[in-house]
């Protein structure tokens, strides 16, 4: 969802050296990314402040005197970092004295894509549209190969790291009435729900440059509103994304290739991570044909 960002800022200033910080587990997938010249692995925890750890990595990007900085997550300690950098210019959303670059937040949820994008340029003005689809760089490889698959195969990502309220519960039975070779991918996680679904399951058994790799060569992705969704979109390949409690209004797969099925209940999208009224309809309403539909219809 940041490409198109990445994307804009090349654009806009060819000769720039982009590089980004960020956390390890996400590494693979920007190394992939045409525009990012370098990736730096942050070993920060998820919630964590770590104020004394935040200052001695701010301090030591300070010998590369970066010109800008452009700032992501919406928290008060990302923007620390690029502060204790002493970088001139820090871009981002709100936090006050800690940017000086300062864009107005949206009174509604809006596409990340598009959020993001807009830090490319000065406060007050839009991206020019359409963005630029992400795409990740494809890598030939033996991938499928040494996990033991032969011939077409489909992914199925029945995983979300968010919570079950964006997890559909019929993988099982999809797999059961679908005609293919069937390959589970997702996090360990996402043992439990992978174990339930017949298949090749893979589920955290893969780097995720493999988890790329295997969806780069799939013949179709089915998959919640996830991270792999987001991967399956920026490869190209065709997928089925299901959405329940959150919105592909917010969140869509960026590509032309890839198909949305939210029946947007009146309670949807509540952005929770358990249904709220228990009855899940959202997802246990997205029936099995429905989908088989989709994926029939992909390109």
């Amino acid at each position: 969802m940041a490409q198109p960002l990445f994307s804009r800022l090349r654009a806009r200033r060819p000769g720039a050296r982009i590089e980004v910080l960020a956390p390890r587990w996400v590494a693979p997938v920007l190394r992939r990314m045409a525009e990012v010249d370098e990736v730096i692995e942050a070993d920060l925890g998820h919630g964590a402040l770590q104020l004394a750890e935040r200052w001695r990595l701010g301090r030591s990007l300070k010998a590369r005197a970066y010109d800008e900085a452009v700032v992501l997550p919406n928290t008060w300690k990302s923007a620390l970092i690029p502060l204790f950098a002493a970088i001139p210019l820090r871009a981002g959303y709100g936090r006050g004295a800690l940017l000086n670059r300062s864009h107005r937040q949206s009174a509604r949820r809006e596409s990340m894509a598009l959020r993001y994008a807009r830090l490319s340029e000065q406060p007050g003005v839009e991206p020019a549209v359409p963005l630029p689809l992400p795409r990740l760089i494809s890598k030939a490889n033996d991938t499928a190969a040494r996990f033991g698959i032969s011939g077409p195969y489909t992914v199925f990502c029945p995983g979300a790291e968010y919570g079950p309220a964006k997890r559909w519960p019929y993988f099982r039975e999809l797999a059961a009435r679908l005609d293919a070779q069937i390959v589970i991918l997702g996090s360990l996680s996402d043992k439990t729900e992978a174990e339930k679904i017949p298949g090749k399951n893979l589920v955290g058994c893969t780097t995720l440059d493999e988890a790329i790799d295997l969806i780069a060569g799939a013949r179709a992705v089915i998959t919640n509103d996830s991270g792999l969704m987001h991967v399956a979109a920026a490869t190209g390949t065709p997928q089925v994304a299901l959405f329940g409690s959150s919105s592909p209004e917010h969140t869509p797969p960026l590509s032309p290739a890839a198909r949305v099925l939210w029946l947007k209940v009146e309670c949807s999208p509540c952005f929770q991570r358990i249904c709220p009224l228990g009855h899940f309809k959202c997802m246990n309403d997205l029936a099995v044909d429905r989908v088989l539909q989709e994926i029939q219809a992909l390109p």
